[in-house]
């Protein structure tokens, strides 16, 4: 294979990925237009989001649970699986889709606020630019580490005055079913322990592709937000 073959598929693995997710954004869009609102319980909302999904854009594969919290349940990480709740009035929630579209996976998620509460929103309001930080400090040293990077993202949460709400900032992903080895919990994630370059390449010697994810949470008032999208291209 070629240098320039090599470029011309990069490439295009990449377009591919940015293209699942800029078809994740208007799914989103969608589902703030049409589905967000109080009075629906987070199970049934996930429901109507797998249908909505699979009517408007053709989804039917997911390639991981569909996460929607609401209230203190925010404050939960991926791996819980907290009691089925009403969203209210005044509620903040987040939604957390793994959608697959044409064989690539996405990752992809955002928060959302009902009501007018001033913290909440200060708090889904966070979210964006936090990212956005860590993602700079990321690219100003891609060859930084796993825990490295995980480290950052803590930090980052502190000095926006919020607790870092996982284990974990974010994840390998890429063709379905992206490179998983089920029990490894570390080197493809960006957590503590991962000590191996982010920009090290996968076995095929292709370049591996990145979700970054934040999760700010306020334990006192019970309240957390969601953010994730693509690291690695955009």
């Amino acid at each position: 294979m070629s240098t320039a073959t090599s470029a011309a598929e990069e490439s295009q693995r990449a377009a591919y990925l940015q293209d699942a997710q800029d078809k994740a954004i208007s799914l989103f869009e969608e589902i703030e237009r049409s589905l967000i609102r109080p009075g629906v319980s987070e199970k049934d909302l996930s429901k109507e989001i797998y249908n909505l999904a699979a009517e408007r854009f053709g989804v039917t594969n997911h390639w991981h649970k569909r996460v929607i919290r609401s209230g203190p349940n925010t404050l939960m990480p991926y791996a819980e699986n907290p009691p089925d709740r009403i969203i209210q009035a005044d509620d903040i929630l987040f939604v957390d889709l793994g959608p697959v579209f044409e064989a690539w996976e996405v990752d992809f998620g955002r928060t959302f606020v009902l009501g007018d509460d001033p913290t909440k929103l200060r708090l889904r309001d966070t979210l964006e630019p936090t990212w956005l930080a860590v993602k700079a400090q990321f690219q100003s040293n891609p060859d930084m580490t796993g825990e490295a990077l995980y480290d950052l993202a803590c930090g980052a949460a502190k000095e926006a005055g919020w607790e870092y709400g996982g284990e974990i900032a974010g994840h390998l992903v890429g063709s379905f079913p992206h490179e998983r080895i089920p029990k490894d919990k570390i080197s493809l994630y960006i957590t503590r322990g991962n000590n191996e370059r982010m920009s090290r390449l996968n076995p095929s010697g292709q370049k591996r592709h990145w979700i970054l994810e934040i999760h700010l949470v306020d334990r006192v008032l019970q309240i957390g937000g969601f953010y994730e999208q693509l690291l690695t291209i955009g």
